[in-house]
């Protein structure tokens, strides 16, 4: 099994691209999800937050307000990095046990969607194949401001606080044009899925282990052929 690293820019379109992977029946990490669960009530990375954070982050439910957080780690990138090292590593852990998961069930490889698989190029060493959902500029700020109805400085803000697509493109393996309708972007998430299906990464090891499995059977049919006899 090997792993495959998704990312994208906020609104390039990466949600969509996940949809038509999770339809294929393809197995998908979402780091997002991951990243709302490590910090539930009463857990290692909550009780860590609201020491370094206070209180006033908090709903009245006890969990955290992602929108009172983002505010300020969005305008002080200390603290952003303060957030990430809370957090980052009870993610990793809940991804690995996932990982597992997906390999005790056979799966030929795994998709880790991480929006910030470039930013944190620790990450992508650790992936076969790394794939880049893109849109041209223009359509990112477009799509922004309509999703959520910001204005033209603030979209452009939010857009610049992430690394340029164009940017991440010159990293990724393969890159999934999001720019045009959703037949395209469907049958590009199609050949993708193809090709990463057909892939003869590790075909060495598969066959190893094929072979080793093969070659206990016939020792166990030997075995009780022999004491049968």
């Amino acid at each position: 099994m090997f792993l495959v690293g998704l990312s994208g820019g906020i609104a390039s379109g990466k949600s969509t691209v996940v949809a038509v992977l999770r339809e294929l029946g393809c197995a998908v990490i979402d780091a997002d999800v991951l990243a709302r669960q490590v910090v539930q009530p009463h857990s290692k990375a909550h009780q860590q937050i609201l020491q370094h954070f206070g209180t006033e982050i908090l709903l009245e439910n006890g969990e955290i307000n992602r929108e009172a957080l983002g505010s300020i780690i969005f305008s002080q990138p200390e603290k952003r990095r303060l957030l990430n090292s809370i957090t980052h590593p009870e993610i990793l852990k809940e991804m690995l046990k996932q990982i597992l998961k997906y390999f005790v069930l056979g799966y030929r490889y795994v998709i880790l969607d991480i929006p910030l698989l470039f930013e944190t190029r620790g990450l992508t060493r650790l992936m076969k194949y790394t794939v880049l959902v893109y849109c041209d500029p223009r359509t990112q700020l477009a799509r922004l401001m309509k999703r959520s109805g910001l204005g033209v400085a603030e979209a452009e803000a939010r857009i610049s606080s992430q690394l340029p697509l164009e940017e991440k493109r010159r990293w990724a393996t393969h890159v999934i044009d999001n720019s045009g309708d959703w037949e395209s972007t469907r049958r590009q998430v199609l050949q993708l899925h193809s090709r990463l299906e057909d892939s003869l990464d590790f075909l060495w090891a598969r066959l190893a282990v094929g072979t080793a499995v093969a070659g206990l059977g016939g020792l166990v049919f030997l075995l009780i052929r022999h004491f049968i006899s």
